[in-house]
Protein backbone atom coordinates (compact mmCIF):
# COMPACT_ATOMS: atom_id res chain seq x y z
CA UNK A 1 0.00 0.00 0.00
CA UNK A 2 1.32 3.69 -0.21
CA UNK A 3 2.57 5.35 1.96
CA UNK A 4 0.69 8.42 1.63
CA UNK A 5 -1.12 10.03 5.02
CA UNK A 6 -4.59 10.39 4.06
CA UNK A 7 -6.42 13.34 5.06
CA UNK A 8 -8.94 13.04 8.25
CA UNK A 9 -12.04 15.62 7.22
CA UNK A 10 -14.98 16.76 8.14
CA UNK A 11 -17.73 18.99 7.13
CA UNK A 12 -21.44 20.08 7.19
CA UNK A 13 -23.74 18.42 3.99
CA UNK A 14 -26.99 18.95 3.86
CA UNK A 15 -27.32 19.91 7.57
CA UNK A 16 -25.04 16.86 9.04
CA UNK A 17 -21.63 16.82 9.68
CA UNK A 18 -19.84 13.99 7.69
CA UNK A 19 -16.84 12.93 7.56
CA UNK A 20 -14.22 11.04 5.29
CA UNK A 21 -10.72 10.19 4.51
CA UNK A 22 -8.82 12.23 1.63
CA UNK A 23 -5.87 10.28 -0.01
CA UNK A 24 -4.31 12.61 -2.26
CA UNK A 25 -1.56 12.19 -4.65
CA UNK A 26 1.95 14.10 -4.97
CA UNK A 27 0.04 16.15 -7.11
CA UNK A 28 -3.65 16.72 -6.74
CA UNK A 29 -4.51 19.55 -9.28
CA UNK A 30 -4.52 17.25 -12.24
CA UNK A 31 -4.92 14.08 -10.59
CA UNK A 32 -8.72 12.04 -11.66
CA UNK A 33 -10.96 11.39 -8.68
CA UNK A 34 -12.37 8.17 -7.29
CA UNK A 35 -15.20 8.18 -4.54
CA UNK A 36 -14.62 5.23 -2.72
CA UNK A 37 -18.26 3.98 -0.75
CA UNK A 38 -18.48 1.18 1.85
CA UNK A 39 -21.00 -1.10 2.89
CA UNK A 40 -24.20 -0.89 5.06
CA UNK A 41 -22.57 -1.23 8.14
CA UNK A 42 -19.44 -0.35 7.71
CA UNK A 43 -17.07 2.40 7.76
CA UNK A 44 -14.80 4.02 4.94
CA UNK A 45 -11.42 2.74 6.30
CA UNK A 46 -12.43 -0.53 4.56
CA UNK A 47 -11.27 1.21 1.22
CA UNK A 48 -7.59 1.68 2.92
CA UNK A 49 -5.96 -0.84 0.47
CA UNK A 50 -7.68 0.13 -2.65
CA UNK A 51 -6.83 3.72 -1.90
CA UNK A 52 -3.40 3.27 -1.02
CA UNK A 53 -3.37 1.25 -4.16
CA UNK A 54 -5.16 3.85 -6.61
CA UNK A 55 -2.84 7.40 -5.01
CA UNK A 56 -0.07 4.97 -6.01
CA UNK A 57 -0.89 5.44 -9.47
CA UNK A 58 -2.02 8.54 -9.81
CA UNK A 59 -5.64 9.10 -8.28
CA UNK A 60 -7.19 10.87 -5.56
CA UNK A 61 -9.15 8.43 -3.62
CA UNK A 62 -11.95 9.93 -0.96
CA UNK A 63 -13.61 7.18 1.69
CA UNK A 64 -16.54 8.64 3.55
CA UNK A 65 -18.25 7.79 6.22
CA UNK A 66 -21.99 7.15 5.26
CA UNK A 67 -24.46 8.91 7.55
CA UNK A 68 -25.04 7.51 10.97
CA UNK A 69 -21.59 5.43 10.18
CA UNK A 70 -17.92 6.14 11.72
CA UNK A 71 -17.57 9.07 12.22
CA UNK A 72 -20.13 10.71 10.79
CA UNK A 73 -22.96 12.15 12.66
CA UNK A 74 -25.71 10.24 13.77
CA UNK A 75 -29.45 11.16 12.06
CA UNK A 76 -31.65 12.81 14.58
CA UNK A 77 -34.58 11.89 12.07
CA UNK A 78 -33.59 7.83 10.59
CA UNK A 79 -36.91 7.01 9.34
CA UNK A 80 -36.08 10.21 7.04
CA UNK A 81 -32.54 10.21 6.28
CA UNK A 82 -31.39 6.59 6.22
CA UNK A 83 -32.58 5.80 2.76
CA UNK A 84 -30.64 5.88 -0.28
CA UNK A 85 -32.29 9.13 -2.08
CA UNK A 86 -30.78 11.05 0.84
CA UNK A 87 -27.48 9.62 0.87
CA UNK A 88 -27.42 10.64 -3.04
CA UNK A 89 -28.28 13.92 -1.49
CA UNK A 90 -25.16 13.81 0.54
CA UNK A 91 -22.93 12.76 -2.39
CA UNK A 92 -24.05 15.45 -4.29
CA UNK A 93 -22.90 17.52 -1.49
CA UNK A 94 -19.73 16.07 -0.64
CA UNK A 95 -18.81 16.81 -4.48
CA UNK A 96 -19.61 20.41 -4.54
CA UNK A 97 -17.93 21.07 -1.21
CA UNK A 98 -14.93 19.72 -2.63
CA UNK A 99 -15.62 21.15 -6.48
CA UNK A 100 -15.59 17.89 -7.99
CA UNK A 101 -16.60 18.36 -11.48
CA UNK A 102 -15.92 14.56 -12.10
CA UNK A 103 -15.30 11.11 -10.37
CA UNK A 104 -15.09 8.18 -10.77
CA UNK A 105 -17.35 5.64 -8.37
CA UNK A 106 -16.27 2.33 -6.30
CA UNK A 107 -19.08 0.88 -3.65
CA UNK A 108 -19.39 -1.94 -2.32
CA UNK A 109 -22.95 -3.28 -1.55
CA UNK A 110 -24.81 -0.40 0.00
CA UNK A 111 -22.34 1.94 -1.21
CA UNK A 112 -23.01 0.86 -4.94
CA UNK A 113 -26.79 1.22 -4.76
CA UNK A 114 -25.92 5.14 -4.07
CA UNK A 115 -23.55 4.94 -6.97
CA UNK A 116 -26.39 3.73 -8.92
CA UNK A 117 -28.55 6.27 -7.60
CA UNK A 118 -26.16 9.06 -8.28
CA UNK A 119 -25.71 7.48 -12.26
CA UNK A 120 -28.86 7.59 -12.73
CA UNK A 121 -29.34 11.33 -12.21
CA UNK A 122 -32.92 10.22 -11.08
CA UNK A 123 -32.90 11.53 -7.32
CA UNK A 124 -30.07 14.04 -7.81
CA UNK A 125 -29.78 15.00 -11.87
CA UNK A 126 -26.32 16.59 -11.50
CA UNK A 127 -24.95 13.48 -10.18
CA UNK A 128 -25.47 11.61 -13.69
CA UNK A 129 -22.95 14.49 -15.67
CA UNK A 130 -20.29 13.74 -12.52
CA UNK A 131 -19.91 10.29 -12.40
CA UNK A 132 -17.63 8.79 -15.33
CA UNK A 133 -17.52 5.15 -14.66
CA UNK A 134 -19.74 3.00 -11.64
CA UNK A 135 -17.99 -0.51 -10.39
CA UNK A 136 -20.22 -2.17 -8.34
CA UNK A 137 -18.61 -4.48 -5.53
CA UNK A 138 -21.32 -7.60 -5.11
CA UNK A 139 -24.47 -5.15 -5.32
CA UNK A 140 -27.42 -5.37 -7.98
CA UNK A 141 -30.59 -3.58 -8.95
CA UNK A 142 -32.20 -6.36 -7.11
CA UNK A 143 -31.01 -8.20 -4.20
CA UNK A 144 -31.77 -11.93 -2.58
CA UNK A 145 -34.58 -11.48 0.18
CA UNK A 146 -33.15 -14.24 2.24
CA UNK A 147 -29.98 -12.62 2.20
CA UNK A 148 -31.09 -9.20 3.58
CA UNK A 149 -33.33 -10.75 6.06
CA UNK A 150 -29.55 -12.18 7.22
CA UNK A 151 -27.87 -8.35 7.00
CA UNK A 152 -30.70 -6.80 8.93
CA UNK A 153 -30.58 -9.69 11.51
CA UNK A 154 -26.70 -8.72 12.38
CA UNK A 155 -26.78 -5.10 11.56
CA UNK A 156 -30.14 -4.41 13.04
CA UNK A 157 -28.95 -5.65 16.76
CA UNK A 158 -25.01 -4.98 17.41
CA UNK A 159 -23.42 -7.71 19.63
CA UNK A 160 -21.68 -5.64 22.23
CA UNK A 161 -18.37 -7.41 24.56
CA UNK A 162 -16.17 -6.77 27.33
CA UNK A 163 -13.13 -6.88 25.03
CA UNK A 164 -12.03 -5.44 21.35
CA UNK A 165 -10.43 -9.10 21.04
CA UNK A 166 -13.73 -10.46 21.29
CA UNK A 167 -15.21 -8.44 18.92
CA UNK A 168 -12.67 -8.74 16.24
CA UNK A 169 -13.74 -12.46 16.29
CA UNK A 170 -17.13 -11.56 15.42
CA UNK A 171 -15.71 -9.31 12.72
CA UNK A 172 -14.10 -12.21 11.71
CA UNK A 173 -17.37 -14.40 11.31
CA UNK A 174 -19.72 -12.61 9.89
CA UNK A 175 -16.82 -10.95 7.62
CA UNK A 176 -15.61 -14.47 6.37
CA UNK A 177 -17.33 -13.88 3.11
CA UNK A 178 -14.92 -11.11 2.32
CA UNK A 179 -12.53 -13.49 1.97
CA UNK A 180 -8.77 -13.81 2.66
CA UNK A 181 -7.39 -10.53 4.96
CA UNK A 182 -4.21 -10.56 7.22
CA UNK A 183 -4.19 -10.15 10.73
CA UNK A 184 -3.20 -6.99 10.55
CA UNK A 185 -5.96 -6.28 7.99
CA UNK A 186 -8.60 -7.93 10.83
CA UNK A 187 -6.88 -6.04 13.42
CA UNK A 188 -7.62 -2.30 11.81
CA UNK A 189 -10.92 -3.15 10.51
CA UNK A 190 -11.97 -3.74 14.02
CA UNK A 191 -10.50 -0.77 15.71
CA UNK A 192 -11.86 1.25 12.67
CA UNK A 193 -15.16 0.13 13.53
CA UNK A 194 -15.33 -0.17 17.16
CA UNK A 195 -16.84 2.37 19.67
CA UNK A 196 -17.05 1.55 23.54
CA UNK A 197 -20.86 2.18 24.96
CA UNK A 198 -21.86 3.78 28.20
CA UNK A 199 -21.35 0.39 30.57
CA UNK A 200 -17.48 -0.07 29.33
CA UNK A 201 -18.37 -2.72 26.84
CA UNK A 202 -17.23 -2.44 22.95
CA UNK A 203 -19.64 -2.64 20.13
CA UNK A 204 -19.69 -2.41 16.03
CA UNK A 205 -19.16 1.68 14.90
CA UNK A 206 -22.67 2.37 13.32
CA UNK A 207 -26.31 3.65 14.40
CA UNK A 208 -28.42 0.55 14.78
CA UNK A 209 -31.25 2.31 13.85
CA UNK A 210 -29.87 2.62 10.20
CA UNK A 211 -31.13 -0.97 9.64
CA UNK A 212 -34.95 1.04 9.47
CA UNK A 213 -34.14 1.54 5.86
CA UNK A 214 -35.60 -1.55 5.25
CA UNK A 215 -38.61 -1.15 7.43
CA UNK A 216 -39.29 2.61 6.58
CA UNK A 217 -38.19 2.27 2.57
CA UNK A 218 -38.96 -1.31 2.01
CA UNK A 219 -38.32 -1.10 -1.41
CA UNK A 220 -34.92 1.49 -1.30
CA UNK A 221 -32.98 -1.49 -2.93
CA UNK A 222 -35.04 -2.28 -5.81
CA UNK A 223 -33.33 0.46 -8.32
CA UNK A 224 -34.00 -1.02 -11.69
CA UNK A 225 -35.12 2.26 -13.22
CA UNK A 226 -31.32 3.96 -12.01
CA UNK A 227 -29.77 1.17 -13.21
CA UNK A 228 -31.63 1.50 -16.26
CA UNK A 229 -31.00 4.90 -16.66
CA UNK A 230 -26.68 4.37 -16.41
CA UNK A 231 -25.15 5.80 -19.62
CA UNK A 232 -21.61 5.28 -17.86
CA UNK A 233 -19.50 2.10 -18.36
CA UNK A 234 -20.21 -0.42 -15.30
CA UNK A 235 -18.16 -3.16 -14.06
CA UNK A 236 -19.78 -5.53 -11.52
CA UNK A 237 -17.64 -7.55 -9.22
CA UNK A 238 -19.11 -10.29 -7.83
CA UNK A 239 -18.37 -12.37 -5.25
CA UNK A 240 -18.48 -16.19 -6.55
CA UNK A 241 -20.35 -17.34 -3.23
CA UNK A 242 -22.73 -14.10 -3.36
CA UNK A 243 -25.76 -15.04 -1.86
CA UNK A 244 -27.05 -11.35 -1.82
CA UNK A 245 -26.65 -11.03 -5.78
CA UNK A 246 -27.90 -13.88 -7.65
CA UNK A 247 -26.89 -15.26 -10.83
CA UNK A 248 -30.84 -14.65 -12.19
CA UNK A 249 -29.84 -10.89 -11.11
CA UNK A 250 -26.63 -10.87 -13.30
CA UNK A 251 -28.23 -12.11 -16.51
CA UNK A 252 -31.10 -9.50 -16.04
CA UNK A 253 -28.13 -7.06 -15.80
CA UNK A 254 -26.59 -8.14 -19.12
CA UNK A 255 -29.95 -7.48 -20.99
CA UNK A 256 -30.94 -3.92 -19.94
CA UNK A 257 -29.61 -0.63 -18.88
CA UNK A 258 -25.59 -0.39 -19.29
CA UNK A 259 -25.86 -4.31 -20.33
CA UNK A 260 -28.13 -3.60 -23.13
CA UNK A 261 -25.93 -0.90 -24.81
CA UNK A 262 -22.62 -2.79 -24.29
CA UNK A 263 -21.01 -1.10 -21.26
CA UNK A 264 -21.36 -3.55 -18.49
CA UNK A 265 -18.36 -5.66 -17.44
CA UNK A 266 -18.56 -8.76 -14.84
CA UNK A 267 -15.38 -10.30 -13.12
CA UNK A 268 -16.48 -13.08 -10.56
CA UNK A 269 -14.51 -13.24 -7.53
CA UNK A 270 -13.27 -16.44 -6.68
CA UNK A 271 -13.16 -17.39 -2.87
CA UNK A 272 -15.34 -14.40 -1.60
CA UNK A 273 -19.07 -14.23 -0.89
CA UNK A 274 -20.60 -10.60 0.23
CA UNK A 275 -18.38 -9.02 -0.49
CA UNK A 276 -15.16 -9.15 -2.03
CA UNK A 277 -12.73 -6.51 0.72
CA UNK A 278 -11.25 -5.00 -2.36
CA UNK A 279 -7.57 -5.60 -0.52
CA UNK A 280 -5.61 -8.27 -2.60
CA UNK A 281 -3.30 -7.95 -6.28
CA UNK A 282 -6.29 -9.31 -8.69
CA UNK A 283 -8.92 -7.59 -6.91
CA UNK A 284 -6.92 -4.48 -6.69
CA UNK A 285 -5.26 -4.52 -10.15
CA UNK A 286 -9.26 -5.20 -11.97
CA UNK A 287 -10.82 -2.50 -10.11
CA UNK A 288 -7.86 0.04 -11.38
CA UNK A 289 -7.76 -1.47 -14.98
CA UNK A 290 -11.54 -0.35 -15.23
CA UNK A 291 -11.25 2.97 -13.96
CA UNK A 292 -8.13 2.92 -15.92
CA UNK A 293 -10.06 2.62 -18.66
CA UNK A 294 -12.58 4.32 -18.28
CA UNK A 295 -10.79 7.34 -17.50
CA UNK A 296 -8.92 6.77 -20.78
CA UNK A 297 -12.39 7.13 -22.48
CA UNK A 298 -12.85 10.67 -20.89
Amino acid sequence: MSAVTPLSCYAQLCGREIHWMDWQPASTAQAPTVIAWHGLARTGRDMDELAGHLVAHGFRVICPDTLGRGLSQWSPVPDEEYQLSFYAQLADALCEHLQLARVHWVGTSMGGAIGTVCASGLQVPRMKARIQSLLLNDNAPELAAPALERIKAYAGQPPAFDTVGELEAFFRTVYQPYGWLSDAQWRRLTESSTRRLADGRVTPHYDPAMVRQFTAHENDYLIWPHYDAIEVPVLLLRGADSDLVLPSAVQAMRTRGPGAAGRLQMIEVPGCGHAPALNVPAQLDAVRAFIESAQALA
